[in-house]
């Protein structure tokens, strides 16, 4: 490795490797032209290109020619440069995907933000433990199911009845959690909808966003629900103690 740093370092072996990049197998008499120096010196560069593996060299008569071996420079892309460029290339999917997965999903009809003083693991897990999402829901003392793609989580009121059920549907672990809402108190027929969980770390503070999608005529008054889960949740968090409402 040291070789081909040493190598590189030189403008005129650079310019050596770039006339064999565009045109390969060149006699020592076809690079002198390359470089303003004699022939003596030409060859010296050679010399610790062919050292560091950066040329190979076949000799056919009384002419030795030169090729450009580009193994060694892939080495080097490969510890240190490749990890990067495959974060960068695993970056642009992502956004693709965010982008393609938001356009998809439209506007929400209802939209909030909570800053919660607590760490990214903690409200993650707040938001998808059953047992801790039961101690904090404004209604419910009792959710079966804890968030896992696929999985049906069920809000139980204090009587017995089910009040709400969503399935989860996308995990972005510790970032997003999209599920969809199927609003059991307004009777069996009410129509479902989507909502999401982002989630931004902030300091000390986590942003806490929560998007309501495909709402129907006459669910405006979800907004007020999600007023009380998160200020119920955010007291949970913070201090221990939530905010359950009077049954």
């Amino acid at each position: 490795m040291d070789a081909i740093f040493k190598a590189l370092n030189d403008p005129a072996r650079r310019d050596l490797l770039d006339s064999l990049r565009q045109r390969d197998g060149q006699s020592l008499s076809d690079l002198e032209e390359v470089l303003e120096m004699s022939r003596f010196g030409v060859m010296k560069h050679l010399k610790v290109l062919e050292e560091a593996n950066l040329i190979v060299t076949r000799k056919v008569g009384r002419f030795k020619y030169h090729y450009l071996n580009a193994l060694p420079l892939q080495d080097v892309m490969d510890r240190w440069a490749a990890p990067f460029l495959q974060r960068q290339a695993r970056a642009v999917t992502e956004l693709k995907v965010k982008l393609e997965r938001d356009t998809a999903m439209g506007k929400p009809d209802f939209m909030m933000q909570t800053f919660i003083r607590c760490s990214q693991d903690a409200l993650w897990a707040a938001l998808t433990e059953a047992d801790q999402m039961a101690a904090y829901h404004f209604a419910c003392n009792v959710v079966e199911g804890n968030a896992a793609v696929g999985q049906d989580t069920a809000f139980i009121l204090p009587n017995g009845d089910a009040m709400l059920k969503q399935t989860t549907t996308e995990l972005d672990p510790k970032s997003r959690i999209a599920m969809t809402f199927e609003p059991l108190f307004m009777g069996p027929d009410a129509p479902a909808s989507h909502m999401v969980y982002l989630i931004e770390p902030q300091g000390e503070n986590c942003k806490l966003t929560i998007e309501h999608y495909d709402m129907a005529s006459g669910q405006e008054g979800f907004a007020e629900g999600w007023a009380r889960l998160a200020s119920s949740l955010k007291s949970y968090l913070e201090t221990g103690t939530a905010l359950k409402a009077a049954i």
